[in-house]
């Protein structure tokens, strides 16, 4: 299908308490991987949030709704064991594009795309109109058969908030009802509050287990204007089959000295494989606040997320 200029999504700002009122609306935070869609010239694309065509490892999400041409925003999702969307159920996906193995992943791990946002319809550029206006006009959509769905908003956040944090959701976003949507810009009419204690990380080196060869374990700190700051290292979380893929990952960002700008405790380095700090991984931690990272296990990598945007002020 042809293509135009590559949009990227417009982002929320974490919110330090959840706002009331009209002109506010509440929206469930979903745990997946962000992606824009264009539908035309008879195909549909999708786009990740660093601008990578990622239409080729969703089969199931990327036939045309009963629509005419759009380009709409949303999140991926797939459900764990529990029900409930989690992005380490996704992150086997993510990096596989051999067709066969595509498809046979997403017989075995069938993906969601909760649509929120409506940014064009047919040569209509929708951006500059409230968020109201243009959630009416998504939700007059028939999405019959595309595995898309439009997820529920709410007037009440405080409720949404207590009600996702009860049933394990990673959150809520809170949206001002007469936003324009802005690509690529990280906005305060957007919202963003999570309930997880999880964070992202960049790694800068990693361990084989012990007495043997196998990557068992990541060093990973966190972006400032001061250099890369080690958090801790994270073991807990990464088996055979996340060994392999991260081991793939890291192969050719070896360097000689640590990336990090402060000293790393000798129980730590000694014998790790340093890396050029450019890949970006989920941690989840015991608690929040803390210097080194309490009890973390790792949740995947992020691969719409690069160093950049994690710094610290």
């Amino acid at each position: 299908m042809k293509t135009g200029p590559v949009l990227l999504p417009m982002l929320a700002t974490p919110g330090t308490h959840v706002p009331a009122g009209e002109e506010w609306r509440h929206e469930v935070k979903w745990d997946g991987v962000r992606a824009i869609t264009t539908v035309g010239g008879g195909g549909v694309r999708m786009v990740s949030r660093n601008g990578n065509d990622i239409s080729g490892a969703w089969p199931e999400l990327i036939r045309r709704p009963g629509t005419g041409d759009l380009v709409v925003d949303g999140e991926i999702i797939a459900l764990n064991e529990r029900g409930l969307p989690d992005f380490r159920v996704l992150a086997e996906r993510i990096h596989v594009r051999k067709a066969t193995a595509v498809a046979r992943l997403a017989e075995r791990v069938p993906a969601t795309y909760m649509v929120f946002d409506l940014l064009r319809l047919g040569a209509e550029d929708l951006t500059a109109l409230p968020l109201a206006e243009r959630r009416a006009r998504l939700e007059a959509l028939d999405l019959g058969g595309s595995g898309w769905q439009v997820p529920s908003e709410y007037d009440d956040g405080g409720m949404l908030f207590d009600a996702t944090k009860a049933q394990g959701l990673e959150g809520i976003v809170s949206k001002r009802v007469d936003s324009r949507y802005r690509p690529g810009e990280r906005s305060p009419h957007w919202l963003k509050f999570a309930h997880r204690h999880r964070a992202s990380y960049v790694v800068g080196g990693w361990r084989p287990q012990t007495g043997g060869t196998h990557l068992a374990s990541l060093l990973v700190g966190r972006p400032t204007p001061d250099g890369l700051l080690y958090r801790g290292r994270v073991g807990s979380g990464i088996g055979p089959k996340q060994s392999r893929v991260l081991t793939e990952l890291v192969a050719g960002l070896a360097r000689t000295t640590s990336p990090f700008a402060d000293e790393v405790p000798r129980v730590d380095a000694a014998g790790t494989s340093w890396l050029e700090p450019v890949l970006v991984v989920d941690v989840d931690t015991h608690g929040a606040g803390y210097e080194r990272l309490r009890q973390p296990s790792y949740q995947g990598v992020r691969s719409d997320l690069t160093p950049e945007e994690l710094v610290e002020g």
